[in-house]
């Protein structure tokens, strides 16, 4: 292997069980790979501490682009993730404790001295839904709460909200309810466990019916198109895995208003690629776990967002 080969693991859910030609993942891989990057492969599984140190047993992975035989792994090897140029972390959530204690696991590797993408106390410190709290002036008002009084109260005073999660994702669990609503009771109940947690209740934004812009941003900066999410006739949730149409367009004078609002924020951070939602002229949430919309954004636009995240890697690696 030449000296100054770049060598990057990723963590990740079964590989064999993305869809190549929408996985944003795999777009980063295959431009590791076209940079002619050594590629280690690890699940949750295959992560260790052992004496303070981090290790992992990851497979030599090969890419294709293709639909049918996407994927190549060759035998298994320890190594000290420190010892790794960069990791990508794009293991899914559900953001539970396992995904926790996966951060400590990374950022032990990197005081070992490598580059994680995205930083591991960003991974647990920016929740996709609450931290839309530290921007308030750029969010539709947003209750946070284990009441359900609260949440009725809310309802009652705002006479149409969206209620989810605050570990969902993929449109899972999203509620629009109406004052009046007589399903409204049983949603919070649903939500909050009975008021033993914490869940999300914002005003609804009419603009979803133009579509939840998913953009993205690499080291702060916004790639210049969004992705639109537009429901389908019988849903509210802008949610490709849902049925909603992706539409790309340019991003608006308000969007670029909202990027540079946040982008230096989560720069400041340690996160080089993340994902926000803006719906009309608000951010709804922002993800920096494993964001999605590489593909789409590149099919329509000839772009190679992946490509921007590597120069960003590798200014970040540069001495």
């Amino acid at each position: 292997m030449p000296p100054n080969t770049l060598v990057a693991g990723v963590i990740m859910d079964p590989i064999g069980s993305i869809t190549p030609k929408k996985d944003s993942s795999l777009a980063m891989l295959l431009e590791a790979q076209r940079r002619g990057a050594r590629i280690l492969y690890f699940e949750q599984r295959d992560l260790r501490i052992e004496g303070g140190v981090a290790f992992g047993s990851g497979r030599q992975l090969t890419v294709r682009d293709n639909n049918d035989d996407w994927f190549e792994l060759g035998d298994t090897e320890t190594v000290e993730l420190g010892d790794l140029d960069v990791i990508l972390m794009r293991k899914d959530p559900p953001f539970d404790m396992e995904y926790v204690y996966t951060t400590y696991i990374l950022e032990r590797a990197a005081e070992g001295g490598a580059l994680i993408v995205n930083n591991p106390q960003a991974l647990r410190d920016i929740n996709e839904k609450a931290y839309t709290a530290w921007f308030p002036d750029i969010t539709p008002l947003t209750l946070i709460t284990r009441s359900m009084d609260d949440m009725r109260a809310f309802l009652a005073e705002h006479g149409r909200v969206v209620v989810k999660p605050l570990d969902g994702m993929g449109g899972k669990s999203i509620f629009v309810i109406d004052k009046g609503d007589n399903n409204a009771n049983v949603i919070f109940e649903t939500l909050t466990d009975y008021g033993q947690r914490f869940a999300m209740a914002q005003l609804f934004v009419p603009e979803i019916s133009l579509g939840d812009k998913r953009i993205l941003l690499i080291d702060g900066e916004a790639v210049p198109y969004a992705l639109a999410r537009i429901p389908s006739a019988d849903d509210n949730r802008g949610n490709l895995v849902m049925g909603a149409t992706g539409k790309g367009q340019e991003l608006s004078a308000r969007d670029r208003e909202i990027c540079e609002a946040v982008g230096p924020i989560l720069k400041e951070h340690g996160v080089l690629f993340a994902g926000i939602d803006v719906i009309g002229d608000y951010l709804t949430e922002i993800n920096v776990t494993s964001p999605t919309g590489i593909r789409e954004l590149d099919a329509r636009f000839d772009l190679n967002i992946a490509g921007l995240l590597f120069d960003a890697i590798d200014k970040k690696l540069s001495p």
